[in-house]
């Protein structure tokens, strides 16, 4: 039969010692740090200590009971509140111990429980024990000795002690002999709290409207409140994520209160937290890809690297002309660096932009590459676009970057104008082609001359003019000749066989390409209409008035012969 006895507090205290519980150790002492350490102070020295006495890593004898105290130390410190008690009262709840007010000697008591990543525990105090089941302020604690449990040397179960204390059954259960204890009485783990401190909390709705296919890469922990680890997951994501700041967005789901949601994305939490990435590797829609490497920064670091979005096609600046000279739907820009392979700021600007522009990269060596020089490019890196129309413009060269994320805001910001500017076109272009007078001719340029006043064309009429309202008359002009019957149908700007192709020319942009025809470039005039035999390397200009029946008289006369063409002064080329 078993006897009920009353002890004293401090022979209590005495048998909690003697049994192996083990008091704990002021936090700053534990990772080596300075009581006025910064936050970054305190992350490092604990990566560095988690890495040494990880369980996985460390099997010497006391490395266990070491990782737990680094675990508990840095769950005090990481924590602004938690911290700021522990300084004031040497408890991280706020609680003054036996020594109130002399941090590091909070008089309580922590057992740990061997886990994976991290121990399991939870401390008590004598403040928290004489509240305990009815106990009000008394100084005594009343338990069974003796019954069937394993004995101690004692000669009495320590079952018996703690299900009497804590009202449990005596079994054994998860807390390694501690029975009927309230979570919430405890600091166990990290479920104390909602979500982890600086991840986004994570819901299905949230998931649906700022996640899926919008192009960002998410780094997203799946925990549960009870799960040990949590803090050196939380920890290791955080320092990847400063880290890969801009490239990537952190977030967190509670698989407790969120089920059905972890049930629907398959993610719910086994033994301990699992670790995804929101990746667009694999294609254009997002995916969520379980990282199951070594829980370590630089490990998850290139792991997250490698699933950023690969929109960007990277190209040989030699076949430039024929991917670029074409119209798109969408605009088109590409990135000039050295770099080997695609830069990481635009694979994530690939991502974000996928649906808005059309993405290209290449090597290149410097600025005196030919192609570079030919792109208008005095700098690196750089950056070159192509409206839909195939209108060329170098967006920015020369990029400096001071860090991932400004550098990708203030890219973000370049790409959303030069969007801007082409949604504008395009609506300029659309009021012209729902005029049945007019239709909008391209524009010469370096990338689409071969195409549209190329060798394998036979007659080029090119409109030459220095004013916009010179560009206004010539495009009405032209537009509605081109239409007519002799002129089959007008070539594109990716260009084709038909005998006539019409194309437009910036003459203030271009000077040198009609010095090739006439010397003074025909200055004298704010609009010039020519007809140019790319094949023969000959010219011939409109002297008349510039009517539209004057050019389609003009145009029949080239096609027919009746026109005496003059050779050009040297081969027109387009910069």
């Amino acid at each position: 039969m078993n006897k009920l006895f009353t002890l004293p507090l401090t022979v209590f205290l005495s048998l909690v010692l003697l049994v192996g519980e083990a008091k704990t150790i002021d936090p700053y002492e534990v990772l080596g740090v300075e009581k006025n350490a910064s936050q970054r102070e305190i992350q490092k020295a604990f990566h560095q200590l988690s890495l040494q006495y990880h369980p996985d890593k460390n099997k010497n004898k006391g490395a266990q009971e070491k990782f737990a105290e680094i675990n508990n130390a840095y769950e005090i410190l990481s924590d602004e509140e938690k911290r700021k008690n522990y300084d004031l009262y040497g408890d991280e709840k706020g609680n003054p111990g036996f020594d109130a007010g002399y941090p590091g000697d909070q008089g309580g008591y922590t057992y740990f429980k061997g886990g994976r990543h991290r121990q399991n525990r939870f401390t008590f105090r004598p403040d928290e024990w004489q509240n305990m089941e009815g106990q009000g302020g008394s100084q005594s604690f009343s338990f069974s000795f003796g019954g069937p449990s394993a004995q101690s040397s004692f000669g009495f179960g320590l079952n018996d002690i703690f299900s009497n204390i804590f009202g449990g059954d005596g079994g054994g259960n998860q807390f390694g002999g501690f029975s009927g204890f309230s979570r919430s009485q405890s600091s166990f783990h990290s479920g104390s709290r909602s979500s982890p401190k600086g991840f986004k909390p994570i819901n299905s709705k949230i998931f649906r409207k700022e996640i899926a296919d919008q192009g960002m890469t998410w780094l997203l922990l799946s925990y549960t409140p009870s799960l040990r680890g949590s803090r050196y997951y939380e920890s290791i994501i955080q320092e990847v994520a400063v880290s890969l700041q801009g490239a990537l967005k952190v977030g967190s789901i509670n698989c407790e209160t969120e089920k059905s949601f972890c049930t629907e994305l398959g993610i719910h939490p086994r033994q301990e937290p699992r670790v995804f990435v929101y990746s667009y590797k694999a294609n254009d829609k997002g995916s969520l890809v379980e990282y199951n490497g070594d829980l370590l920064a630089r490990n998850l670091k290139t792991f997250c690297q490698e699933q950023l979005p690969r929109f960007s096609r990277r190209i040989d600046l030699k076949h430039l002309e024929t991917s670029s000279g074409s119209r798109e739907k969408l605009p088109r820009v590409l990135l000039l660096s050295t770099k080997k392979d695609t830069p990481v700021i635009w694979r994530v600007l690939s991502g974000l932009y996928h649906n808005r522009f059309i993405f290209n990269d290449a090597e290149v060596h410097g600025v005196s590459d030919p192609m570079v020089k030919k792109l208008g490019v005095d700098a690196l890196p750089a950056i070159v676009g192509w409206l839909s129309n195939a209108e060329k413009h170098v967006l920015k060269a020369g990029i400096s970057v001071k860090d991932l994320q400004s550098a990708i805001q203030d890219l973000s910001t370049l790409l959303d104008g030069f969007d801007k500017k082409n949604k504008k076109k395009a609506s300029s272009q659309a009021r012209k082609q729902n005029d049945p007078v007019e239709e909008h001719l391209p524009l010469l340029t370096s990338l689409n001359f071969d195409a549209l006043c190329g060798e394998k064309n036979p007659v080029c009429i090119i409109g030459a003019f220095r004013t916009s309202k010179a560009r206004e008359k010539l495009e009405s002009i032209l537009a509605t000749v081109s239409q007519k019957s002799f002129s089959r149908q007008r070539a594109a700007a990716s260009g084709c066989r038909d005998s006539i192709t019409y194309a437009l020319l910036d003459a203030n942009r271009q000077p040198a390409f009609l010095n090739a025809f006439e010397k003074s470039g025909f200055k004298w005039s704010d609009k010039v209409l020519l007809a140019y035999k790319p094949r023969k390397g000959k010219y011939v200009t409109l002297e008349s008035e510039m009517t539209a029946e004057e050019v389609e008289r003009f145009i029949s006369s080239v096609l027919n012969g009746d026109i005496q063409f003059t050779k050009t002064r040297q081969k027109p080329v387009i910069k």
